[in-house]
Formats: C-alpha cells, structure tokens, sequence
C-alpha cells in the first residue's frame, strides 16, 4: 500500500506543468530526491522532491521571537508545535497511463489541482518511468525507495559512458561494481569484452579473486611489445615528432624492409631501421632529425621483431576482461604511447568484426584525452576523440574515469551520452559538468557537491531521467597494489632500526 505523503497546495508559482508544492502530512516519510505521484485530469504525474522547507508562523518575525526568548522560551507562551509545518516543492517529470499490460509515458499539460493528495511512487510504475530493466547491470538501488536500479547494457555503453568525481570519492569503486556485473552476464543476454586501461594497478586485484580470476588477463605495461611489422609512418609521426621533410623517406624504407620481410621471409627492428636510415642517400639536414626521431622511439623499448604483447585477437574474449596495468611505468610519454596503440588497434580489429563488441574503460582520462595540449605530444587524444565520434558504429564503447572533467577533451566529453556523478566539489569542474552532461540542472548541480562515498547521480542516454543511486556493495574482494601506508611506514622504520644495529656491529667487530 503506497503511503499518503500530503496535500498539493496553490503558491503564486505553483502548481503548474513543471513544478508543484504539497504541505506534508505529520510523520510524513518524504526525503529530498524521492520520487513521488499525484494525480491530474490526464492521469498519473510522476516528479520528484527537489527540496524541503520547514516553516513556523511564531518565528516569522525576528524581533518579536528574540523579544520572548529573553524572559523565557517562546515554546512557554505559544503551541508553536502545532503551527509548524513542511513544504516539499516537486519538478514535474512526465505522467504515465496504463495501456495494456505496459505505461505509456507522455507530457504533462495540465497542472495537478490544489487539494490533491500526493502519495508515494508505485514501484512497479518507477521502474518502467526511469527506464529499468529486468536483465541489467545492477548497480545498486534507486535513493530512497526498495527498486533495484538495473540499466540496460546498450543505452549504458554503446552510447559511451563517462563517470566523473573527485578523488576518494569512489569512481574505481563503481568501475569495479559495473565489471562484475558484465563478467557475470549471462551469453543469452548478450556479453562484451573488457579492455581496462589501469593506471594505479587498482583492476589487477581482479586475477587473485577466486570467482572472477580465470576470466581475467593482466598485462604488465613493461611486458607491452609493438611487432616491427605493424609500423607504418604515420603511426611513428604520431608517436614521436618526426619532421615533415623524413616523413616521406621513413615512409619509403619502411615499405622497402616490409616488402623484404615478406619476400624473403625475414625479421627486422628497430635497429635495422635505423641503419637503413643511416645508408640511405639523403641530405644531413633531413637524415639528423629523422634519425633523433627513430632513437626517441627506440628509447620507449615497445618494439620487438616479432613479438605482440597483448594479442588482442587472442585476449579479446566475450564476457572477459583484459587489464593493462600501467603502474609499473614512470614514463608518461610511454604510457600515453601504449594506449594510442591499443585503443588504435581495438578500433581496426573491430570495424573488421574480428573481436567481439567491446567496452574500452579509461582510467584518469583527463591524462590520455586533455583539453589542453599539443597535439603532438598526446598521440592517444586522437584516437580516444575518435573511438568516442565512431566508435558506436562498430560496437566499440567507451569509458572514460576522471577526476578533473574540466582537463578532459570537450569532444571526447560530449559524446559520452551518459554521465554517472559522485562527489565534485570544484567549482570550475561543476560548471563544465553542468554544461556537459543533459538533464543536470543548476539544483541537481548543487546536490553534487553533497553526495557521499557510495551515493551517485546517473543521467542522459541510460536512464529516462535523472537518478540518485546508492551504489552496492562489491562481490569481488579489493586487493590494491602494495601495501597500505601504515604497513609501509613500520617497514621503513624496522628496517631503518635494524641497518643501524647492523652498522654499530660491524664497527665494534672492526674495533
């Protein structure tokens, strides 16, 4: 039985198609964000609670309250209890009508009437009206209610996905919550691959997880190898600056050493190219600059003769994940490298339908797709900006995890048809946010500053409207790469204590 919440009262503003206010009924068990309906002459209104204010006629004034509590406290003199009461304000969000054994949703184009009581939403009515599904993703439950927030696996991703908050506020939490429900997805119900781009070594915890450990495949950023046979020039010129006058002859060696390999079945590297680069007739003043080039990409040890690591058409797998665990690498340049290369090839192999459809998860974002920037120097933006125009197309979605949206590419940003936002509270990413993602309105806005670890706000494509969720808890048991900072500081001094002893050892031995 759904609960009697109040009463829709008239204010110079309200009621109206876009907003309403009702006075609550005493105990009434309405929280801010709780979905609620009222009824018009059209049917059924759903909307939610977008803020509550409490009011009490013996305190209107402040010099006549001030004036009793100095003798004694006004509750003394006035029943103030019984003049006090709350007004819940309501944004219309659309009403439904029951055709057949399904709602249909439509507009509101005519206001709820004074006097009209408000009840609790009908949780079977608020599962068609947000847009939840049976076989979805579950990512916990919608805020104040008992509904399973389950979201369609297609609006969710193929569209692309951005999930945005500060740190510490639980974005890797949520990632992980989000990958164990596609490793268990059923193949009847349609299953991805993963590829996870993983910065801090927080998704390599996955393998030692005795449930989730055999679909997973971790690959080491160090262990990462580029065959000498999948270089062309324009991927080295996106890699390392090559000057547009040796662009023209680095193309030409190279499909001189290919043609080679291929007739006479031999293995070249790096290092061949560079002496074939070092023997070819060419002015000085384009072999030097070509050459500091080559060594620049020699430096980045990525190129073997033969070998891929990873094999993306052999690791690529329905309902698996593949992690590349980037943690082990200090050189920025390098990472930004790998991913360019990965995600490059990710997008070949899947417009030629020779991996499955596949979820590209995006760690620290900002880093590998900024707003700001040479191009030269962020080889990956690119290719991110494009997987994110594209990408849809071929069935290769994208996520992207960041903590500074206002640094992340506006393209790339602006394709991401749906937003999932935890905690932010600088003001410059609130704006960017606010102007980014559809359906964030200015109040919305504000209550993002306030949500705490495990709350987040879904909106745009995988939802029907704006949603608050609490986030469950993980299946999977969190295993962070090294060890926690208390452990780590007793370690050092122990060992400290232990090198001085052995100091002072040596020294009386030597005496």
């Amino acid at each position: 039985m759904q609960s009697l919440l109040g009463t829709v009262i008239s204010t110079e503003q309200t009621p109206t198609t876009a907003d309403y206010s009702f006075v609550l009924d005493e105990k009434s068990p309405v929280k801010k964000g709780q979905f609620v309906q009222t009824e018009s002459e059209e049917g059924v209104i759903f909307g939610y609670v977008s803020e509550i204010t409490c009011a009490n006629r013996y305190f209107e004034r402040a010099e006549s309250v001030a004036e009793y509590e100095r003798e004694t406290p006004i509750s003394t003199h006035f029943p103030i209890k019984s003049w006090e009461y709350a007004i819940a304000e309501v944004r219309v969000l659309g009403r439904m009508r029951k055709l057949g054994d399904k709602y249909i949703q439509s507009r509101v184009s005519l206001p709820p009437s004074p006097g009209t009581k408000v009840i609790e939403a009908d949780e079977e009515m608020l599962r068609d009206f947000v847009g939840f599904v049976p076989n979805g993703i579950l990512f916990g439950k919608l805020q104040n209610h008992e509904v399973e927030a389950k979201i369609d696996m297609t609006r969710l991703l193929q569209k692309h996905l951005a999930i945005l908050a500060m740190s510490g506020a639980g974005k890797s939490h949520l990632s992980a919550v989000m990958l164990e429900e596609l490793l268990d997805r059923p193949k009847e119900d349609g299953r991805v691959a993963m590829v996870i781009i993983d910065i801090h070594g927080e998704y390599a915890g996955f393998r030692q997880d005795p449930k989730y450990g055999k679909k997973i495949r971790v690959i080491n950023g160090k262990d990462v190898c580029v065959p000498f046979r999948r270089l062309t020039s324009q991927m080295i010129s996106s890699w390392v600056s090559v000057p547009p006058t040796g662009q023209r002859e680095l193309e030409k060696v190279l499909r001189e050493m290919k043609g080679e390999e291929k007739n006479e079945r031999s293995l070249f590297s790096i290092k061949d190219l560079i002496t074939r680069i070092e023997e070819e007739p060419m002015s000085n003043t384009i072999k030097g600059p070509l050459l500091r080039s080559i060594y620049e990409l020699r430096n980045l040890r990525l190129i073997s003769q033969s070998k891929e690591k990873p094999e993306l058409r052999k690791n690529v797998s329905p309902g698996e994940m593949l992690v590349l665990d980037l943690s082990d690498l200090d050189d920025m340049r390098k990472k930004k490298v790998i991913v360019a290369y990965v995600a490059d090839r990710l997008f070949r192999l899947r417009s030629k339908v020779q991996i499955p459809p596949t979820f590209l998860l995006v760690e620290e974002a900002h880093n590998f797709a900024p707003e700001f920037g040479k191009s030269e120097h962020n080889p990956d933006k690119r290719i991110i900006e494009k997987i994110a125009r594209e990408g849809r197309k071929f069935g290769l979605a994208l996520g992207m995890v960041s903590q500074r949206p206002v640094n992340l590419s506006t393209t790339a940003l602006s394709q991401a048809n749906t937003h999932i936002l935890l905690r932010v509270t600088n003001p410059n990413d609130l704006k960017h946010i606010e102007e980014s993602a559809e359906g964030i309105d200015s109040r919305m806005a504000r209550s993002i500053t306030s949500l705490n670890v495990g709350e987040a706000i879904m909106v745009g494509e995988a939802v029907r409207y704006p949603v608050f969720l609490e986030i469950r808890d993980r299946k999977s048991k969190k295993v962070e790469k090294g060890k926690p900072l208390h452990e780590q500081a007793i370690e050092y001094e122990n060992s400290s204590r232990k090198t001085e002893e052995e100091e002072e050892e040596e020294l009386e031995a030597f005496l």
